[in-house]
């Protein structure tokens, strides 16, 4: 049996039922994929559930503020996937007039839209050969064909995706990229993969080579940076003093008490840290000191600060740094 037929025989047997799951509705679909990059199925499901019933469609994403969208997104991470979400709503809205793009190549074009995502949505929407190549596709296209080059170079990633045009059934592209994205996911995973179970495992070149733990190769590491960062939580009459970070860096756009950032994990002289937090991001690991400071007179707001009750923070996007030391403190019940 061919691999396209096999994997569609897999997938219709063991698939998993999920809140988009045998959804049409190109905009659905962009949402859950959106939601997907760098985030596990059970951790985005509920917030794929909130988002769509806060903007069910793309005129209520357009519409909404950065805020909105932002405080939506809160504690999913990789935020500027949400600031994309929202500006290629209004690309959709300017350029589309809101009707969602039916073409591949006006998909991609989308902000935060890539091969992968453009792939994804053109195929289980509008049923377009396209292939979807991500991690799990490539780990799978490594073991069974024999792929031996390294994942991470760019040439690899053309002759996985070429194997994957190739082999991609031309009457259900949706199901095939969706059955390759999800025996990657639950089957032939990183460690421990189900081989005794595996469909292929008469024609996988790594089963066969005993390769299952070596395959894919992947040489390319993320040297991460690490950070500095204190952020002082001034206190005065149940009031306090926050800021939008409006730089181009991380958390653009979202909230914090106000905060600078030193070359070293040394803490700020003459003031007591509370807490210390470690947070490990894609390219960085932020080590951050929170000092709270009571005093008589808040300091004079600066540009992009303001001044709230603790118990308002709530309704303020804020990085998951942030509201980590808000529960520790019992300052608020954020979500």
């Amino acid at each position: 049996m061919a691999f396209c037929d096999t994997l569609l025989t897999w997938f219709e047997e063991n698939k998993r039922s999920l809140p988009w799951r045998g959804e049409q509705d190109p905009y659905k679909i962009w949402i859950s994929e959106i939601i997907l990059q760098q985030t596990r199925v059970q951790q985005g499901w509920d917030y794929y559930l909130r988002f769509i019933e806060t903007f069910p469609d793309v005129k209520s994403l357009a519409g909404a503020t950065e805020d909105q969208v932002l405080r939506l997104w809160q504690g999913l991470g990789y935020y500027s996937r949400a600031r994309n979400l929202h500006y290629a709503a209004k690309q959709i809205m300017l350029e589309h007039n809101g009707h969602f793009p039916s073409q591949y190549d006006d998909i991609w074009k989308l902000k935060g839209v890539g091969d992968y995502t453009a792939a994804a949505i053109s195929s289980i929407a509008f049923a377009q050969p396209y292939p979807a190549v991500d991690g799990n596709v490539m780990r799978i296209i490594s073991r069974i064909f024999g792929i031996c080059e390294d994942i991470s170079l760019p040439a690899t990633k053309s002759k996985i995706t070429q194997i994957c045009q190739k082999e991609i059934s031309a009457d259900q592209p949706g199901s095939f990229n969706q059955a390759c994205m999800e025996f990657g996911a639950i089957w032939c995973t990183p460690r421990t993969p189900q081989c005794s179970d595996c469909p292929f495992r008469l024609q996988c070149y790594a089963f066969q080579h005993q390769l299952v733990e070596t395959l894919p190769i992947k040489n390319k590491s993320i040297k991460k940076r690490e950070r500095f960062l204190h952020f002082i939580f001034y206190t005065n009459n149940n009031y306090t003093i926050i800021e939008k970070r409006t730089g181009k860096d991380i958390w653009h756009n979202m909230y914090q008490f106000p905060c600078m950032e030193t070359a070293n994990d040394e803490p700020l002289e003459g003031m007591e840290c509370a807490i210390m937090i470690r947070e490990t991001l894609t390219h960085q690991i932020i080590k951050a000191r929170f000092y709270i400071q009571n005093v008589d007179k808040l300091p004079k707001c600066s540009t992009h600060q303001q001044i709230v009750k603790p118990d308002e923070m709530e309704l303020f996007p804020m990085p998951k740094i942030m509201t980590q030391f808000l529960k520790d403190c019992e300052l608020n019940n954020p979500e």
